[in-house]
């Protein structure tokens, strides 16, 4: 007779019966989402070291809330929403905090697309040190991109998503594209074929019918490619520039890392790690306009145009246009067009970083959605972030 493990005991099922077919799917997320690391490649991205906790919801505990005119309490919704963690930060001082039986606050989590935001906070520093024009071709950086997607594109158009890829954002197709670029990320099993590299599958890509510098086209690969061009610009590692250029200066205290391919090139789309208190940081030094205390993160201009300047036509053409009646996407963040400036992060399974500047609001949600991308849910926690903004 088998005897049961504790880490059975715990999750419902056994450590060996994750891998890589099935890590991303339900209940084995609420494991992996933050074990990442045992099933795919990683880099690490080094803090301080310094132990955080957790605060309670407190009052709010008792709090109801009218999501689209049902009435629901917060912990239930939570729960419901299939929260890991809950972080919110009032005036950059932690207020409230949540988190299931099966999770630790104080582990990374996985950010999924979140990860993109944070890559272009990079870019957008060293666009300020002179590394990075954005509005240069991507070919006089990668020059083998000629004759792929990115032969005539400009850094701008990868950071507003407004390329036209020949490619589909499949998230649970099996066998097409997606799941090529899956199995070259080191993210889904080989397969028996000939492995491919991150950068070889990108430079495969080719352009769709399009003009580059239309509406939104959200496609994760080109985020990746930014990754890789921030890497060939300074010739250095992108998870030694995430330590020395963000992490470090936010004083994050937690750990983290982002997965990397065969070759080491970093998963810049949705392969970042890291726990809720720096997630948290990273949204209040966007709420500060780039600071963090009296240090300047990211260049204010940056910052400014990311919240202000996304085409809001772009937008409501584009694949995102029911999120936010007047959003907009600049620098691969979400800017709502609401009166209280408020702006997002998001990655898929409900992976969320949403700040209201008007009440100096950061919320921070971790998930591990079964459905990857439901737009009933964003809905919902949109609902929710809005109503506990106000609250607090």
């Amino acid at each position: 007779m088998t005897e049961t493990t504790a880490f059975e005991t715990r999750f419902g099922f056994k450590r060996s019966d994750v891998t890589l077919a099935n890590w991303r799917l339900a209940p084995f997320n609420q494991w992996s989402f933050q074990n990442v690391r045992e099933l795919v490649p990683s880099a690490g991205i080094a803090s301080s070291s310094a132990t955080e906790t957790l605060p309670t919801l407190g009052a709010l505990a008792e709090t109801t809330f009218d999501l689209n005119g049902m009435e629901i309490g917060m912990e239930r919704f939570l729960q419901a929403a299939e929260t890991d963690i809950l972080l919110v930060l009032k005036e950059g001082k932690p207020l409230i905090g949540w988190q299931a039986p099966h999770a630790d606050a104080g582990r990374p989590h996985l950010v999924f697309s979140i990860s993109k935001s944070i890559t272009a906070l990079i870019a957008g520093i060293l666009n300020s040190q002179g590394v990075l024009d954005f509005e240069a071709p991507l070919v006089s950086i990668l020059p083998e991109a000629e004759g792929s997607a990115y032969g005539t594109a400009t850094l701008r158009q990868l950071l507003d998503m407004r390329l036209s890829l020949d490619f589909e954002e499949a998230y649970t197709d099996p066998s097409g594209g997606f799941a090529r670029y899956r199995r070259a990320t080191l993210w889904n099993p080989l397969g028996g074929e000939e492995p491919q590299s991150l950068h070889d599958f990108l430079m495969s890509i080719k352009k769709g019918d399009d003009e580059h510098g239309g509406p939104l086209r959200y496609r994760s690969p080109n985020s990746d490619l930014l990754g890789i061009v921030i890497e060939r610009a300074i010739g250095r590692r992108f998870s030694e520039l995430a330590a020395e250029l963000l992490w470090q200066p936010i004083g994050a205290t937690g750990e983290a890392y982002v997965t990397v391919d065969a070759e080491g090139s970093p998963r810049t789309a949705g392969g970042i790690l890291t726990t809720a208190h720096d997630l948290a940081r990273i949204g209040e030094m966007m709420r500060q306009g780039g600071a963090a205390g009296s240090r300047q993160v990211v260049p204010e201009t940056f910052v400014r145009d990311t919240l202000e300047n996304g085409d809001k036509e772009a937008w409501k053409n584009g694949d995102f246009a029911d999120l936010f009646a007047e959003g907009s996407y600049r620098n691969k963040w979400y800017a709502s067009g609401e009166e209280s400036g408020a702006f997002a992060a998001i990655g898929i399974h409900g992976q969320w970083l949403f700040v209201d500047p008007s009440r100096a609001v950061t919320i921070v949600k971790f998930s591990s959605q079964a459905d990857p991308n439901n737009e009933r849910v964003d809905q919902l926690n949109l609902f929710f972030f809005r109503q506990l903004a106000a609250m607090v």
